[in-house]
């Protein structure tokens, strides 16, 4: 497995963050794309598309997709997975397209990387039409999700506490960044988002992506114990999980 490098460190893990979790936030796209009217005909972008999942689903559902992510090796396997898309180079505070470009925007698990969240909020009103759409979702907090125990596991025997949630995990803070950027927050929620592994290796995999092999090697006992209240008589393991989601409509300028 490719060690991430410190300018471009998601090209390095991308094939397998698509192996193991490109379609992980699935269960959160529905009430995105019903709340902000997303279907045939609509033009949207998706803010750090990744591997281009949530890109194909758009494009089934009849909408024009069009994608940015920062990593070269993302976008590469975006365009491969939904042919025809515009995908670009881009990140939530540099979105490489005209004002009013788009009709909706969505950013999931996207947010939470930009320096300040009212300047991305700022870039995503820049490319909507009058009256158009951004639909955000990303983790909740720490304790609605099983994978936490396993990344507490990670911290203790690291010598280190897990870290505090991010102000857009608790409850009412993608609105929060919204209401106070002026969008106007149309509705929001939070729904159970499973994280599954076939066995002790892709669990192992899945949790570790970008290390290097050694490290693997030395952690996977600590992975495989604390997944152990997880794991299904056939092996597998089924862990659930829980993002927030918030759809708001662009502000007047």
């Amino acid at each position: 497995m490719p060690t991430p490098s410190p300018d471009d460190p998601w090209s390095a893990v991308a094939d397998d963050w698509g192996r193991y979790w490109g379609a992980f936030a699935r269960p959160v796209w529905e009430p995105l794309l019903r709340t902000a009217r997303i279907g045939r005909g609509t033009r949207v972008l998706d803010v750090g598309c990744g591997t281009g999942e949530l890109l194909e689903h758009l494009q089934e559902r009849g909408a024009v997709p069009s994608g940015v992510d920062p990593a070269p090796r993302m976008a590469e396997l975006a365009r491969a997975r939904a042919v025809g898309a515009d995908v670009r180079l881009g990140d939530v505070e540099h979105l490489p397209f005209d004002e009013g470009a788009f009709d909706a925007l969505l950013a999931v698990n996207a947010l939470q990387f930009a320096e300040d969240h009212d300047a991305a909020l700022a870039e995503a009103a820049r490319v909507l039409v009058p009256g158009g759409v951004v639909g955000l979702a990303g983790w909740a907090e720490r304790a609605r999700n099983d994978l936490d125990a396993i990344n507490a596991a990670l911290a203790a025997a690291d010598g280190e506490e897990p870290p505090e949630d991010g102000p857009l995990r608790v409850e009412g803070g993608l609105a929060d960044a919204l209401g106070g950027a002026g969008w106007d927050v149309l509705d929001g929620g939070v729904v159970p988002v499973a994280w599954t592994a076939r066995g002790d290796t892709d669990l192992v995999r899945g949790i570790l992506f970008g290390e290097e092999e050694s490290t693997i090697a030395d952690l996977a006992p600590v992975v495989v114990d604390a997944a152990a209240p997880f794991r299904r008589p056939d092996g597998s393991y089924r862990l659930i999980n829980a993002f927030r989601w918030a759809v708001a409509r662009r502000p007047e300028r």
